[in-house]
């Protein structure tokens, strides 16, 4: 538990990234703070404490938050695609700004929040709402860890498989290179090692930008 000595509080820690991640961060002895909605309170991982709020809501967030504890934010619109613009705006946006703020009042000890890498050629609606996301904690000042993949392979999350073999091409044409290493895709898995790292290894300056070459690198 290298890096913690407060809580490691979880938004979003019921959902496809969440669930993974606090089950490993309590196999690691970790004290797990979640805050959920009412109804996801039977998907809350055995051993951590629940408190229901609105994640919304900075006064909300606030109230799970004690100085010195980690905040891993992890809150956002389910299965994103370009026709929900308005809800990038409404959850994605709304609740990193309002996880921000409470973050900096309560002088937590680190921020770190699940991006996604850009610049993107598709997804522009979305790929803004996290880039004012991470605009918002570099002007708090918060310390934290922002990790930038694009898609997360895992359960329910496998169709993006089927575009390996033009990854494969793509990495072998030098201008399209490094755009196919940016937007690569990370597993499950991966991306939940790194979470742990971010969390157990805070930086040493006030922000660090895990981008998805490093995220691959996690096992």
């Amino acid at each position: 538990m290298a890096g913690t000595s407060g809580a490691v509080v979880v938004t979003g820690g019921t959902g496809y990234l969440g669930t993974r991640l606090v089950e490993q961060l309590l196999k690691r002895g970790h004290r797990v703070r979640l805050l959920v909605r009412r109804l996801a309170t039977g998907r809350v991982a055995p051993g951590a404490e629940t408190v229901i709020g609105n994640a919304l809501d900075s006064e909300s967030i606030a109230t799970v938050l004690q100085p010195g504890d980690t905040l891993v934010h992890l809150v956002g619109t389910p299965h994103p695609n370009p026709t929900k613009a308005a809800e990038f705006e409404a959850v994605d946006l709304a609740s990193i700004r309002a996880a921000v703020s409470a973050a900096s009042r309560l002088s937590v000890a680190h921020l770190v929040y699940v991006s996604v890498a850009q610049p993107a050629p598709v997804m522009r609606a979305y790929v803004a709402a996290r880039a004012a996301g991470e605009a918002a904690i570099a002007r708090s000042g918060v310390r934290a860890t922002i990790l930038r993949p694009w898609y997360v392979i895992g359960p329910g999350h496998r169709w993006p498989i089927m575009l390996a073999p033009l990854y494969t091409l793509a990495a072998c044409v030098p201008r399209w290179r490094p755009t196919a290493g940016r937007l690569g895709l990370v597993t499950l898995e991966q991306m939940t090692q790194a979470l742990l790292r971010a969390v157990e290894e805070p930086p040493a300056t006030t922000l660090a930008i895990v981008e998805v070459p490093e995220i691959r690198l996690s096992r």
